[in-house]
């Protein structure tokens, strides 16, 4: 896995060669028990890895269509599985929490509800009050310059920039790390409003 802009915060990718992006997966390791979101199946070096560094006490998956390897890694570590409370009528794997705006999923790692996505109530997650990690919504397919879920996806465009601009104005956010693409490392909260500039 890769380390991050944090020596407690790793990822690992998938490409993806019809949107020649990466899709990724993120772990906070922590000594009450880690964190992964949005979790890939794992390449025998990464599951290596992740046992190294302690395997999984919570999985948090953002949205259902990143569902991914979530229920095996789920049952192989007996983590919990924590998914967006709008989506818990139809959310294909049993959890054990549902999230919603300002919740918090462990201490130190705070939700944000987003509307307007391809699914209802998406999670973003704020680490520290200065890492965003977010699923569908907002992604970066190239690098240094965030960008939006494509417009025949998004079930309220509206909604959606709504949701954009809630993000926007928290001045902490210094990383945007994401689900699909590129992540930023520096200013995330200037390249958040570049975003909603761009799509207004």
């Amino acid at each position: 896995m890769k380390k991050l802009h944090r020596d407690d915060l790793y990822m690992w990718s998938v490409f993806d060669e019809t949107r020649n992006i990466d899709f990724n997966s993120i772990l906070w390791v922590r000594e009450a028990g880690n964190v992964v979101i949005d979790p890939l199946p794992l390449s025998e070096h990464d599951a290596a890895h992740l046992e190294e560094l302690g395997g999984v006490s919570v999985v948090i998956v953002t949205n259902s269509d990143h569902l991914r390897d979530a229920r095996a890694l789920g049952a192989r570590y007996r983590a919990q599985i924590m998914a967006p409370r709008k989506e818990s009528q139809t959310f294909p794997v049993t959890c054990e929490r549902w999230l919603g705006e300002g919740d918090e999923a462990v201490p130190g790692l705070k939700v944000v509800e987003l509307h307007g996505s391809k699914t209802a109530g998406e999670l973003a997650l704020v680490l520290d009050g200065s890492t965003l990690i977010t699923g569908d919504l907002i992604r970066c397919h190239q690098a240094g310059a965030l960008c939006l879920l494509p417009d025949p996806k998004l079930s309220d465009r509206d909604e959606a920039l709504a949701s954009v601009a809630r993000l926007a104005a928290m001045e902490s956010i210094e990383a945007v790390i994401v689900g699909d693409g590129f992540g930023v490392f520096r200013r995330g909260h200037e390249r958040l409003r570049d975003l909603l500039d761009a799509a207004r």
